[in-house]
């Protein structure tokens, strides 16, 4: 048989694992959210100690080498005035008639499904530098989100 068609090792054939990309853009967050980075860091160093086969070893090392980097590069937001929205705010806003509180929190502790939203989802950008009483746009609707309060979010 032809040197061509012979396969030496299966690794060759493999697809290359990648680093987990990075969010452009400076990385703010809340008090929580720093407190949240370095938890999320020693739960995984305690999974890689823990951790026999060899694979799954490389994951937990990859995931080590992300969380790091966001806990390294993480800027503590500065907090918001009392009177506007900003990084660290709960919101209670009227949307389409119905009211919903949103927390104004950093990229890495955001969480939609509890209303946790990352400072640059495209909702909370529409907030940001609102007060109270006052109407935003968003959606294309020039009114679509009138401000109710806005408090500290204390996570």
């Amino acid at each position: 048989m032809s040197v061509a068609f012979r396969r030496e090792s299966d690794e060759e054939h493999l697809e290359p694992k990648f680093e987990q990309p990075i969010a452009p853009g400076p990385n703010l967050v809340t008090a929580r959210g720093l407190r949240l980075l370095g938890e999320r860091v020693t739960e995984i160093k305690a999974a890689v100690a823990a951790e026999t086969d060899e694979e799954a070893r490389k994951l937990l090392l990859r995931d080590l080498r992300y969380w790091h980097t966001r806990q390294t590069t993480a800027e503590l937001a500065p907090s918001p005035e009392d009177d506007e929205v900003g990084i660290g705010s709960r919101v209670r806003v009227r949307m389409n008639g119905v009211e919903r509180v949103i927390a104004i929190v950093g990229g890495d502790e955001a969480e939609p499904g509890e209303d946790r939203l990352a400072f640059s989802a495209p909702l909370a950008r529409a907030l940001m530098g609102a007060a109270v009483g006052e109407t935003v746009a968003f959606a294309d609707k020039a009114d679509a989100i009138e401000v109710l309060a806005i408090d500290k979010d204390d996570g």
